[in-house]
């Protein structure tokens, strides 16, 4: 018998006894994956020190199948739970627990077990005694099979995202096409080649099972290019109330029509009566996703564009005439008829898509290019040409929602009473200045729940079509919690704003004696060595202490657009910090880190920078009012991560020194003088006594340079380093160092909150 203390310790020493005799080419690192005790071949392999009770360990194994299921991942056919102090193992098969394993569980897998009933196991091994037990086992661990699922609207997303890893190439109809309408390729689901062992053949005739999902069965370039369509049913049953104002507003006598672009499988219009139905017009690019709409709702509503499917509908995965940035939709008789009737009230209802072409995932894949199709579209041109006669920003045109927004007001929208209900990030009015219309109601909505992992905030406006010239208006905000929506406790408001942090505050100045033959930096503090993409000039002084970089006035990166450096950012999109003015400056850079500390969906993408209160900040700095609070401001920057400066010798031979930082071992810096003549209370006491324990514990590592001014992230780069031992447990070299950071890092959050953000609102820094 064997006598193990832990589970680990036991479940180590059994794959370092049994692997080299499976596999020799196997590590733990393969075998050990999603939260379960092994994937070994076609088998799932369930460590305990003792079992007490078989059926509710089985049950646990049977709950990690299931999430396997899930993510696409192959179900093992085998399950091999191990007493480890016993040396027995038992096998189950999972072919005989298929219904349990194609059923969704939540909480841990190791809870509430009890009471389940298994079958007796079909083999057992005692390895602990038995020479022939232990020959019989290995035998079983070789075995490569795996019990077939059945694809539903639970897993169908895992095994879409494992099916375009498997093939790079493949578009959504080699995964879900089937035999209904003009166009019949059968996919992957229907007739599976790369997961003939894994998957049944799905029957559904068609696709309707998943209309919910079909945003997220696109291949990944695809889903960048169309965007996101996806509207979760409560948030879509709310933005009704909208609709329904709209529809309130139509002069007596007139027909209306309901038009929506971008309808995806219908969800947004799911909820509406027979008779709203009856006036919409609806439209999707997805063929799949035009399938099911017509499908689903092709004899309740007015219209689908196109009507029905002709023989050359199917446009490599796209529906042709469908596509709402195109001349030919623009003209499209079909809604031009009721645009062109004054007797007919026109009333946009979308949620447009949004599609960032100049991400990661494009670039890795070298498909930038080829998939900013829509780039090059009509609408896209035409936009491009109107925006320049008006005050909306060049960079509007980017954003695919953007080109909805535009279009609906430019080519649909004719009369007062026409109106628009459209979800979109509020960054199109209040910082673009993509319309100047009349705001009638508007909710706020997370946008975690359209499909992403991301807490935000998602207007949903309506708009009538009327201009007008508003400063700012208020939403009615709703999460959404176990499936209902929670009404958040306070009127959300969104205020447009002016002017930007580089027209108002950013120092552009130069003198005579900056000499420009110094160094650039990238965005880790440290030296650029690369040549390319040079957009800033060099600037030595011995006024200059460093360079500020904020720029773009959402929060959609914070990281990558808030950081300071002893020298010149090698792209630009900054400015030279002066001795002689730098502490007012440095609001921008605590303004930058705004969402860091608040990331409460109502805030990121409503909050935003602006210099609307330079003129009231600037005066109140000339009178010495503001004096205290830039020192506080100035603590915050010295502790604040982002503050990338760093001690180094550049390769001009100079010595650039991190000014911003409290570390005067090697005399004071700039940041220790000022700091002398703030006044210190109890808050900002903590502040400066951690970071005496944090600089007492650098002293003490091997890593520590005495001829180096640290600040916090020199410190975080370069001394408070870690590795992973052999169990996967991250293992920091200075614990003490890391324990000292970590305790700063919650002080920093809480000054900045209750010391920082009040006055950065008040002078709208953040508005």
């Amino acid at each position: 018998m064997a006598n193990f203390d832990t589970e680990r310790e036991g479940q180590i020493e059994f794959y370092r006894t049994f692997l080299p005799l499976i596999d020799p080419s196997l590590t733990l690192d393969d075998i050990l994956a999603d939260d379960n005790d092994g994937v070994l071949n076609g088998n799932l392999l369930e460590f305990k020190l003792r079992v007490n009770d078989l059926n509710a360990v089985l049950f646990q194994c049977v709950k990690y199948l299931s999430a396997l299921r899930i993510k696409g991942k192959p179900v093992p056919a085998n399950i091999v739970i191990v007493d480890l102090n016993g040396e027995q193992a038992y096998l189950y098969k999972s072919a005989d627990y298929l219904a349990d394993i194609e059923k969704v569980y939540s909480g841990g897998a190791s809870k509430s077990n009890a009471g389940f009933v298994g079958r007796t196991y079909d083999e057992k091994y005692a390895y602990g005694a038995d020479q022939l037990a232990v020959t019989r086992l290995i035998k079983r661990l070789k075995e490569t099979e795996f019990t077939r699922i059945h694809i539903d609207e639970n897993c169908i997303v895992g095994w879409a995202t494992a099916f375009y890893k498997a093939v790079p190439t493949a578009r959504k109809e080699d995964f879900i096409g089937d035999d209904t309408g003009k166009h019949k390729t059968i996919g992957e689901i229907r007739n599976p080649s790369v997961f003939s062992e894994y998957i049944h053949p799905y029957t559904g005739a068609s696709n309707v099972k998943f209309q919910y999902l079909m945003d997220k069965l696109n291949d990944t370039l695809q889903k960048k290019n169309l965007g996101a369509f996806y509207t979760p049913e409560p948030y879509a049953e709310k933005s009704h109330e909208l609709l329904r104002m709209a529809i309130e507003r139509v002069p007596a006598g007139n027909d209306y029509v309901i038009i929506d672009r971008c309808a995806g499988t219908g969800n947004l219009e799911k909820g509406l009566t027979d008779e709203e139905l009856s006036h919409c017009i609806l439209s999707t690019v997805e063929y799949y996703e035009y399938k099911v709409m017509q499908e689903i709702l092709g004899s309740k509503v007015r219209h689908i564009i196109p009507p029905i499917e002709a023989d050359d509908t199917f446009n490599a995965g796209l529906v042709r005439g469908a596509d709402a940035l195109s001349e030919e939709y623009v003209n499209n008789p079909v809604i031009k008829q009721y645009v062109d009737d004054p007797h007919c009230t026109i009333i946009l209802f979308e949620n447009p898509p949004y599609a960032d072409t100049t991400s990661v995932e494009h670039q890795r894949k070298g498909k930038g290019k080829s998939s900013t199709v829509w780039k090059r579209s009509y609408a896209v041109q035409e936009m491009r040409k109107a925006i320049k006669k008006t005050s909306a920003s060049g960079t509007a045109v980017n954003d695919l929602g953007n080109v909805f927004i535009w279009s609906a007001f430019e080519y649909y929208l004719r009369q007062p009473t026409d109106s628009y209900v459209v979800y979109s990030p509020v960054k199109y009015w209040k910082a673009q200045y993509l319309i100047d219309k009349r705001f009638i109601a508007g909710f706020a909505f997370n946008r975690r729940w359209f499909h992403t992992n991301i807490d935000a905030c998602i207007m949903c406006a309506l708009w009538s079509n009327e201009g007008a010239k508003i400063d700012g208006f208020e939403l009615i905000g709703f999460d959404i919690a176990d499936g209902l929506l929670v009404e958040h406790p306070r009127q959300i408001p969104v205020r447009r704003i002016h002017s930007k942090f580089s027209s108002v505050y950013f120092d552009k100045r130069t003198f005579p004696d900056d000499a420009n033959d110094g160094i650039l930096c990238d965005a880790n503090g440290l030296e650029r060595t690369k040549t390319t993409s040079i957009r800033c000039t060099p600037v030595v002084n011995a006024n200059c202490i460093g360079y500020m970089v904020v720029y773009t006035s959402g929060f959609d990166n914070p990281d990558l657009h808030s950081y300071l450096l002893a020298s010149g950012k090698y792209d630009g999109n900054g400015f030279y910090m002066r001795r002689d003015n730098y502490l007012e400056k440095l609001p921008m850079f605590c303004a930058s880190r705004y969402i860091t500390y608040n990331r409460e969906w109502t805030e990121r993408a409503r909050i935003m920078k602006s210099g609307d209160g330079a003129n009231r900040f600037n005066a109140d700095v000339a009178s010495g009012k503001l004096d205290q609070w830039l020192r506080k401001c100035l603590l915050f920057t010295c502790v604040e991560m982002q503050n990338h400066m760093r001690t180094f010798t550049g390769s001009d031979g100079r010595f650039y020194r991190n000014e911003l930082c409290m570390d005067t071992t090697n005399g004071p810096t700039v940041a220790s003088e000022d700091l002398k003549k703030l006044v210190c209370g109890p808050v900002e006491q903590r502040i400066f006594d951690q970071w005496k324990t944090l600089m007492d514990a650098v002293k003490q590592t091997d890593e520590y340079d005495s001829s180096l001014t640290y600040g916090v992230y020199q410190i975080f780069a370069e001394i408070d380093t870690s590795y992973k031992d052999d169990e996967g447990n991250t293992v920091w070299n200075n614990v003490e160092v890391h324990s000292a950071l970590q305790t700063l890092k919650t002080l920093v959050k809480e000054y900045y909150n209750t010391e920082i953000v009040p006055t950065l609102f008040e002078y709208e820094f953040l508005k």
